[in-house]
This record gives C-alpha cells, sequence and structure tokens, in this order.
C-alpha cells in the first residue's frame, strides 16, 4: 500500500508543481512591474530636480541680461551728462542765457568782514582725527624684540623658567 501513497503524493507534488509555475510567474511580473515603478520614481525625481535646476539657471541668464542692460543704460545716461556738463556745452548754454566771459580787470571784488569761508570735507576729516599715543594700548605700540624680552628676559642657561 506504500506504493499508492508513494504515487499520489507524486501527483500532488506534479500539481503542485504545474500550480507554481503560474504563480512564480505571478511573482516575476509582479517583481518587474515594482522594478518598473521604483525606476519610474527615480527617473520623475530626476527629472524634477533638473528641470527645477534649469529654470533657476535660466532665471539666473535673465537676471544677468537685465544686470548688463541696466549697467548699459547707466553707461549711457554717464556719457550724456558727461556731454552735458562739458565745457563747449556748458559755454554755448550760458550764452544763451545772456551771460559773458569776465576779463579780470572788470572783476570787482566784495569783502565781507568778518566771513569765513567753510573748509574743504577732505581736510576737515583729516585735521579732527590725530591720533596719538594715548589712543593705542601699550600693547600695539610695543615691538617683537620689547616683548620677547619680557617674556623670555628671565631664562637662565639652562633654558628653565621666565616663562609665564
Amino acid at each position: 500500500m506504500a506504493l499508492p501513497q508513494a504515487s499520489r503524493s507524486i501527483q500532488h507534488l506534479l500539481r503542485g508543481s504545474s500550480q507554481a509555475a503560474w504563480r512564480l510567474q505571478r511573482q516575476w511580473i509582479g517583481a518587474l512591474l515594482v522594478t518598473a515603478l521604483g525606476l519610474a520614481m527615480v527617473a520623475s525625481l530626476y527629472l524634477d530636480v533638473t528641470s527645477q535646476a534649469a529654470i533657476a539657471g535660466r532665471q539666473i541668464q535673465e537676471i544677468t541680461t537685465e544686470v548688463s542692460a541696466v549697467r548699459q543704460a547707466n553707461a549711457d545716461l554717464q556719457t550724456k551728462l558727461a556731454q552735458i556738463t562739458s565745457t563747449d556745452a556748458m559755454e554755448v548754454r550760458a550764452a544763451a542765457l545772456g551771460y559773458q566771459p569776465v576779463d579780470s580787470g572788470t572783476l570787482e571784488y566784495v569783502l565781507v568782514p568778518g566771513f569765513q569761508p567753510p573748509a574743504p570735507a577732505i581736510l576737515l576729516a583729516g585735521a579732527t582725527f590725530k591720533p596719538s599715543a594715548a589712543t593705542f594700548p601699550p600693547e600695539y605700540s610695543e615691538s617683537l624684540i620689547a616683548w620677547l624680552g619680557r617674556h623670555f628676559g628671565g631664562m637662565n642657561a639652562a633654558g628653565t623658567g621666565g616663562i609665564r
């Protein structure tokens, strides 16, 4: 009787292995789909980061273009100001307003008693700051040799002592 039981278990195994084939196929397809889904997620993340970097790069290019346009406009305005305030242009405008060149013989100076002209700002700034020895701490005016002598001056012949 052992033989029919063995044949039944073999048939059972064969039937189980025939079912396992389609299950195995399903597992492979599921694993393939999960892998494809993971790769799609990684690709979409990469695409998102790349697109954000491209957008930022384009914005930088636009801002750089705007900066160069503003610099060009500024240079054009400085050139126009230089042309307007040039000596020739000022003489033409002064003549149109009725001004005439002055000879040194026709000048009249008016002296105002007690008037003191203001000092130029450049000279005033230099005159107000006068560094003195009192403004600097002694550590900043001490030489390296004096510092070394003060810190290592008490060393004896053996090379010990005096270091604080």
